[in-house]
């Protein structure tokens, strides 16, 4: 996939806009005591931006340049410090049980790439670490409030959950949430969300 991502994000405006997602604020609490996290496929940094503030150690990684560098100014508008790296997690390695939690919001791929894009998840948290992420449901389509026109970027609940089998699921929601995100995602939207710990 050529890097559009780098182009959408080359604009001194936020895409997402500057606040957090609503599903990391409300279930935030449950990293309190995860020392190291790590956010995936973390675009222009408002959820990193939004953990370090409560003294999280946050990296953030994207394959969008102009997302990380957005990022650190972002950060530093903030006074929080946020490391960034870039990482195409298509192809690239990440660390293993290094981190104490990972997130994730909306992060668009491609079907044949999400179960390994979950899997690096659980591989770069430690044992009993948790993994967090929103994204949308293949519902989404009917909806038209953001997120990918194409259904082989969207996510099936079934796939998750069944990804989720030898450990404990902490929160599970499919189904309808209101969003707004910058222009990119506003308007009633259908979405997964979990909480899990490896």
């Amino acid at each position: 996939m050529e890097n559009r991502w780098n182009e959408r994000f080359n604009s001194e405006e936020y895409m997402f806009g500057e606040e957090p997602n609503l599903f990391i604020q409300q279930q935030a609490s449950r990293l309190d005591k995860c020392k190291k996290v790590i956010a995936f496929a973390e675009g222009e940094g408002r959820n990193a931006v939004f953990l370090a503030a409560r003294d999280h150690e946050v990296t953030a990684i994207d394959y969008a340049e102009s997302g990380l560098q957005k990022t650190k100014k972002l950060a530093h508008k903030y006074a929080v410090h946020v490391q960034t790296k870039k990482i195409d997690l298509l192809v690239d390695n990440v660390p293993t049980e290094e981190y104490d939690a990972a997130i994730m919001v909306f992060g668009h791929f491609y079907k044949e790439a999400q179960k390994r894009i979950l899997d690096k998840m659980k591989n770069t948290v430690k044992t009993k670490g948790i993994i967090m992420l929103e994204v949308y449901s293949k519902d989404q389509l009917k909806y038209g409030s953001g997120g990918p026109g194409d259904l082989e970027m969207l996510y099936d609940p079934q796939e998750i959950l069944s990804w989720c089998e030898g450990h404990e699921v902490i929160h599970f929601f499919y189904g309808e949430q209101e969003r707004v995100e910058g222009k990119a995602h506003t308007g009633l939207a259908h979405v997964i969300q979990l909480v899990l710990r490896k």
